[in-house]
Order: structure tokens, then sequence, then C-alpha cells
């Protein structure tokens, strides 16, 4: 999985990037909240991204409500990672839509721990928008006959919305995402092809 680094401090940027290597994480990093932002805005963004809170142009928890305002904005699991320790801050972190947040003093097996189910919750995210992508294209093809339809008694021809009488076949097929093909019943075939026509034979062997 790709994940995305930004941090504007090159020896912790470094320090991330060989641990999440090293774990075997496909790493994009960035200096800045500007250069993050340009990043994570694209469709194909890193779906795991760590941002640093204090960085120039942008910090973190502003680019992580900007994220979250994007129509693709909540397949991301964002970890907010900063040297700040009060609580207010982390409420501030969780509240413009980050989904962790990991101080800078931390234990190396911890911070693998949080990237894991952080990788863990952006798959369970793909997979579950695939899902209802996938759903809503079905449904945007399936039409549905509803209500009551006016038939001819005689002909059998459908009267459309449009006040339009027209065939039952072609009412079906524009419709429906059904496909008509051709055939004859037996009725059809002995009253219209009689001279081809022959009868079943209905005799039971004795």
């Amino acid at each position: 999985m790709r994940v995305l680094i930004a941090d504007d401090g090159l020896t912790i940027r470094r320090l991330l990037e060989t641990y999440l290597t090293n774990w075997g994480y496909d790493v994009v990093p960035v200096s800045d909240g500007k250069e993050a932002w340009e990043v994570l805005k694209n469709l194909d963004a890193p779906r795991l991204v760590i941002l640093d809170w204090l960085m120039p142009k942008m910090d973190g928890v502003d680019v992580c409500r900007k994220v979250r305002e994007l129509a693709h904005g909540n397949l991301f699991y964002i970890i907010i990672f900063t040297s700040l320790e009060d609580k207010k801050d982390l409420v501030t972190a969780l509240d413009a839509g980050a989904d962790d947040f990991i101080i800078k003093s931390f234990d190396k097996d911890e911070l693998q721990a949080r990237i894991k189910v952080g990788e863990r919750v952006a798959r369970l995210k793909s997979e579950l928008d695939s899902r209802v992508k996938a759903l809503e294209e079905s449904i945007a093809h399936v039409k549905l006959l509803q209500g009551i339809l006016p038939i001819c008694m005689h002909c059998h021809k459908i009267r459309d919305d449009q006040e339009v009488w027209q065939r039952l076949d072609k009412y079906i097929t524009e419709h429906t995402d059904v496909m008509l093909s051709h055939g004859l019943c037996p009725e059809c075939y002995e009253k219209h092809y009689p001279e081809f026509y022959q009868k079943p034979d209905t005799t039971e062997e004795k």
C-alpha cells in the first residue's frame, strides 16, 4: 500500500520513510502541506496519510479539513503526526477529520501497529466504496415496469405515459434490460404455417 508522509523536517521524514519502506509500504514523501494537498486531491492519491501538524504553507490539520471536503475524502485514513501533546490538540485534530493522532516521541512498535490499523481501515474503505459504486451502477441499469399499464384487448398494444400506443415488445425493450428473440408458439405455427405444422403425437404407447 502507498503511504503519503508530509513533514518539513528532513530527519523525521527520512526516519519515517525508512521505517515504512522496511515494513513493505510504498512511500510518497513531501515536505510541506501544500505539496501534500496537491497530491491528495487526486483520485489516485495514497489512501494512508501521515501529516505533520506544523508545516509551512499549509499545516496538517488544514490539509486534513480540505481533504475531507473532497468527494473521495472519506476514503483516506489520516494520521496527524506532531510534537504537540495537549489533549485539546488531540480534540482539534480529530474534529478536523483525523483518524489517529501520534506524538513524535513515538515507540517504533506502537507506530507500526497503528500503521497496520490504518492500512486495514483504508483497505476496507476502498472495498466498500467499490461495492457501493458497483451497486449504484447495477441500480442505474435496472429499469422496472411499475403500476398499471393499459393494454388493448384485441391487438395487445401498450399505451405509454405520452398516450402513445405501441407494440408490447417495443415497450418492454425500451423500459427494461430484457432482450427479446423471435419465435413461434404452437398455436401461431399451426394458424400461419399449416403446411409445415405437424401436430405432436399424443398417442400413448400401450
